[in-house]
């Protein structure tokens, strides 16, 4: 029978195909679940491993951009952390990590797929970056927008300071040396890139419509999996908002809603990547952290991952303000929620709205977490600004 002839999957035929019988398969003596919790954990780990790679590399390319800009003496780079361990074991020992995994979630391969398109970009590994994008997007559809940040890393390179600030420090010592200026923007590997897009698109449109061949084809799979996350029809609570929004709004305007909710994350694409343009792999951080805010179902899965991207920037971001108010902030909301939703669906002696205010909290520290960590960054590269050229008032510029 058909993947979607009931209501209760709604991801990739494919990832069904591979991991659905991982999860009746019982070895004697062992819960059915075990093998399936293997590969979550499989991905987990092969997912840290990646964040550990693409973080030595870019903190490789922030020490080559501070060389050439001669602020090593200035900047005691000795102190710098190794922000790529730091991420990996931020993923790793993250309590949301852990519950994805143990919960028999998917996140773990979504997660997978996203980290190796950023790895493969930032390694210029262009086949790999483009079947992670291609991967992901398949599976969740909100990595789609993923391809802003993979267009700046093939053609720009890893995150470095604005190419302002290397054009300021020549211009001081009057020679322009090429060789210490950052690459231009390079249109031949996003060729590249959207070739082998295009290829593993296909690759895997033929087998999702083999496997759907009796069931609808592909036009099944696309109502069932990007149609229900566009049209938000299940109401189940979550750990986001839309759910208890569309619960309550009025029929007659539903379709409009849906519109303003998918539209507001569009709405942020462009001026974050004018903006952050120089650091496409904390622009993959921000993307990704804003559709855990604002997809449909979201999971504590899709936290891990921008906590664990987070890792990467350790150094850059040592002056964040309110860490410790965001940290409480999990951790209660953490602890909060699960007994909310106990009191509400369980116990039955509470409401909806004991376990939306946790929701909503969660939301705003979300949205608390990508402010201040944007305006950290931005900070961090005046501050450079102001070491080149001695100037505090051009830090406002």
């Amino acid at each position: 029978m058909s993947s979607y002839a009931g209501s209760m999957y709604h991801g990739s035929p494919l990832l069904l195909s591979l991991l659905g019988p991982l999860t009746v398969k019982r070895i004697e003596g062992q819960p059915n679940h075990l093998l399936y919790s293997l590969v979550s954990v499989i991905a987990d780990v092969v997912s840290a491993m990646l964040i550990r790679a693409t973080g030595q590399n870019l903190r490789l390319a922030y020490l080559r951009s501070l060389e050439s800009l001669d602020l090593v003496k200035q900047i005691d780079v000795s102190e710098f952390l190794c922000s790529g361990d730091i991420a990996a074991l931020i993923y790793l020992c993250n309590p949301f990590t852990i519950v994805a995994c143990v919960g028999l979630s998917t996140s773990p391969i979504e997660n997978m797929a996203v980290i190796l398109c950023l790895y493969g970009a930032c390694s210029r590994l262009i086949p790999l970056a483009a079947f992670g994008w291609v991967i992901a997007t398949h599976l969740s559809l909100y990595p789609a927008i993923l391809i802003i940040p993979v267009i700046f890393l093939l053609g720009c390179g890893p995150d470095s300071p604005p190419r302002k600030l290397f054009l300021q420090r020549h211009q001081q010592k009057e020679v322009l040396n090429q060789s210490k200026l950052p690459p231009g923007f390079s249109w031949r590997p996003i060729i590249h890139f959207a070739f082998w897009a295009f290829l593993w698109s296909v690759y895997v449109l033929v087998l999702c419509g083999i496997s759907l061949k009796q069931f609808g084809g592909l036009w099944e799979m696309f109502k069932s999996t990007y149609g229900f996350i566009l049209t938000v029809e299940d109401l189940s609570p979550n750990i986001g908002v839309l759910w208890y929004f569309f619960a309550e709004v009025f029929e007659f305007f539903r379709n409009f809603f849906l519109i303003v909710f998918h539209v507001n994350i569009l709405f942020m694409i462009l001026p974050l990547a004018i903006r952050l343009r120089h650091r496409p792999c904390y622009l993959a951080f921000v993307y990704v952290a804003i559709c855990s805010m604002l997809k449909s179902y979201p999971s504590v899965g899709d936290s891990a991952l921008y906590l664990g991207l987070l890792g990467w920037f350790v150094n850059e971001l040592a002056d964040m303000q309110f860490s410790l108010f965001l940290f409480c902030g999990y951790v209660g909301v953490s602890l909060l929620s699960p007994v909310m939703h106990n009191l509400w669906i369980w116990r039955g002696t509470g409401n909806a709205n004991f376990y939306f205010t946790t929701a909503m909290v969660y939301a705003c520290l979300q949205i608390v977490l990508v402010v201040e960590g944007v305006s950290a960054m931005l900070n961090h590269d005046r501050k450079l600004r102001i070491l080149i050229t001695g100037k505090p008032q051009d830090a406002k510029s």
